[in-house]
C-alpha cells in the first residue's frame, strides 16, 4: 500500500485531512507545540479508512504524523495533558475562520467531549504517513443520536 502525503492550505483540504484522520488514535506524549517555530505536531495510528470498504480485506492502521505550521498558541479541554499515557481519539477536524482573514481557530474534536484549539495564522496542514500498516479486527463504531 502506498503510503498517503497530504496538504491542506484551504477548508475543502481540511476537510479531507480530518476524514483520513477520522478515529485516529494518540496519547498526549505524542503531541507536540514549538511556540517559536508555531509548529503544533502530533503522531497518530490513524484507521485505514481508504481501505475499509475493500471485500475480504482485514482492517489496517498506520503510523501517521500530522503538522499544524503557523499556529500562534493551543488550548485543550477534556483531557490531562500531563498524563502521558492518556489515549486520545480524534474525531474530526474543523476550522472557524476569525472575521474576513485567513487567521482562525482549527479544532480538533476528540471523543469523550474533549478538544485542542489551535488559534492560527491560516491553514497550513501537513500529513504524512510513515512506515507500514498493521492488522486490526476492529472496525470504528459511531453512535448516531442518543
Amino acid at each position: 500500500m502506498t503510503e498517503l502525503k497530504l496538504l491542506a492550505m484551504d477548508e475543502e483540504d481540511l476537510d479531507i485531512v480530518s476524514a483520513h484522520m477520522q478515529d485516529a488514535v494518540f496519547k498526549t506524549a505524542d503531541v507536540e507545540f514549538d511556540r517559536k517555530r508555531g509548529i503544533f505536531a502530533l503522531t497518530a495510528n490513524r484507521f485505514v479508512w481508504e481501505k475499509a470498504a475493500e471485500k475480504g480485506k482485514s482492517f489496517e492502521r498506520r503510523r501517521t504524523t500530522l503538522v499544524f505550521k503557523r499556529v500562534d498558541g493551543v488550548r485543550s479541554v477534556g483531557f490531562d495533558r500531563k498524563n502521558g499515557d492518556a489515549v486520545l481519539d480524534l474525531l474530526a477536524i474543523q476550522f472557524e475562520k476569525a472575521a474576513d482573514g485567513p487567521e482562525g481557530t482549527i479544532e480538533l474534536l476528540l471523543a469523550g467531549d474533549g478538544a485542542i484549539r489551535l488559534t492560527v495564522e491560516c491553514i497550513e496542514v501537513q500529513l504524512a504517513d510513515m512506515g507500514g500498516t498493521w492488522e486490526t479486527t476492529a472496525k470504528p463504531q459511531h453512535m448516531v443520536g442518543s
